[in-house]
């Protein structure tokens, strides 16, 4: 069972219409070849029929995550891209899933529980399941990326219990190394509506995510419109059935300056 906003990636809508991002990052970047074998691993096969629909490929290119890396997975419902980040980041590097104690307690016991004992397999050994009160960020080491996929909206949730976003951001800003990035990708509001939809809708307006964000000291370092969907009217919960799994999203990665 997945948390309210947790579900699936979809894509961006027209500048015109949303407060899309303001810095696009190159259409067609090339897809390393780690990517690629990662996505293959069979032990994801379950997966591969989500991948088209989800862009995982290109969301993999833009983020950066590399062999070695030391990534931090924030709210990893399911697994879809802890288990491609383990592969990708190899035996030298390491992931830590993080489950909001909050939500394990309200939605995601058993994922968390799952997730505790595939860490425990040779296959994911390299991954560490970890869970800890959803406004409290502390990571064993250093990390080179922290990657959220559809849930930035929940911290402002009252599941969550109304996180202060500001020093949540400085603890990811906190967790990561000198030049490391945040990776964020979640359902696009309406221009204008702040937070306004991330209860009602599952939904947030990039705009608010990028002061938020940036209040803690990070910089913008891109944006990707990969997840573009036109067709979304941006005003109707992300489980509409209309919409549902082809939401219009936005990618934004931010970065902690190296000095």
């Amino acid at each position: 069972m997945r948390i309210p906003g947790i579900i699936m990636i979809a894509v961006l809508a027209p500048l015109a219409a949303t407060s899309q991002p303001t810095t696009a990052a190159p259409g067609a970047a090339q897809v390393p070849a780690y990517i690629t074998k990662a996505m293959n691993d069979p032990a994801r096969a379950a997966d591969k029929k989500d991948d088209a629909r989800r862009k995982m490929a290109a969301v993999l290119a833009f983020a950066g995550i590399k062999p070695g890396d030391t990534v931090l997975e924030l709210a990893p419902a399911a697994g879809y891209w802890t288990r491609v980040f383990s592969q990708i980041v190899g035996p030298q590097g390491h992931v830590y899933a993080d489950w909001p104690k909050e939500w394990v307690a309200q939605f995601s016991a058993k994922l968390f529980a799952e997730w505790q004992k595939l860490a425990k397999t040779p296959h994911y050994a390299n991954v560490t399941a970890i869970s800890e009160p959803v406004a409290t960020l502390q990571v064993p080491a250093k990390v080179d990326v922290v990657f959220t996929d559809d849930n930035y909206h929940d911290y402002h949730d009252p599941f969550s219990g109304h996180v202060d976003m500001h020093k949540f951001n400085q603890q990811v800003y906190d967790a990561l190394k000198p030049g490391g990035v945040f990776v964020i990708v979640d359902h696009i509001a309406p221009a204008g509506t702040g937070i306004r939809d991330t209860y009602s809708l599952h939904r947030i307006d990039p705009a608010a995510v990028k002061k938020e964000v940036e209040s803690a000291g990070f910089v913008l370092d891109g944006s990707s419109h990969a997840l573009t969907n036109r067709r979304d009217p941006l005003d109707i919960s992300i489980f509409d059935k209309s919409i549902r799994g082809n939401t219009s999203q936005f990618i934004y990665k931010f970065r902690k300056p190296a000095k």
